[in-house]
């Protein structure tokens, strides 16, 4: 959304991000009709990974400031529908989904989680499902544990593995030589 023509209110507060981001939620709230639901934020781009690697994202672009003030009014948009929204300090939200992933399964919980980020995949298990959003709500693939064996001859767990061997330039991960 961030990539087409930019949405904006009348006094020109840009509105693209909450507009999918909305766009998603409804769309899970109307298919998948959970009994329970928390929407997971990153609260600042330093995190614990950046005392064991003060390099950690250091490749990343800065945030958009048309983007920036977005995440505010999407968590003024939840609160007024009673959605619990979370973000920690030191934490990123893959980190808190993962928690929430965990305590729900040890509940006797069905764990789906809707999210962009392949980080998440890792949380794949019994009773833990991944929907990757890749472009918003035209396009969602449900990944369980048989699908990431498929698609990357591991299980789950084995992607954290993965991707401290092979490395990953999102993340400015350098990976291991050769």
């Amino acid at each position: 959304i961030m990539g087409s023509k930019m949405l904006t209110t009348k006094d020109g507060k840009y509105t693209n991000a909450v507009y999918g981001f909305l766009a998603i939620l409804f769309k899970v709230l109307d298919d998948i009709k959970p009994d329970y639901i928390a929407v997971c934020f990153d609260k600042s781009r330093t995190t614990f990974r950046n005392r064991i690697d003060p390099n950690y994202k250091g490749t990343r672009a800065a945030t958009p400031e048309e983007l920036k003030g977005q995440f505010e009014l999407i968590k003024d948009i939840l609160e007024a529908a009673h959605v619990h929204w979370l973000e920690m300090e030191d934490y990123e939200a893959h980190d808190l989904l993962g928690t929430l992933s965990s305590q729900g399964v040890d509940l006797g919980m069905e764990v789906e989680i809707f999210s962009g980020d392949r980080d998440v995949f890792q949380l794949v298990g019994q009773n833990v499902q991944v929907f990757l959003t890749k472009k918003g709500i035209r396009d969602i693939e449900p990944y369980d544990n048989a699908s990431i064996l498929a698609r990357y001859g591991v299980e789950p767990p084995q992607l954290i593995d993965v991707k401290g061997l092979m490395g990953d330039s999102s993340d400015n991960i350098p990976g291991v030589p050769g």
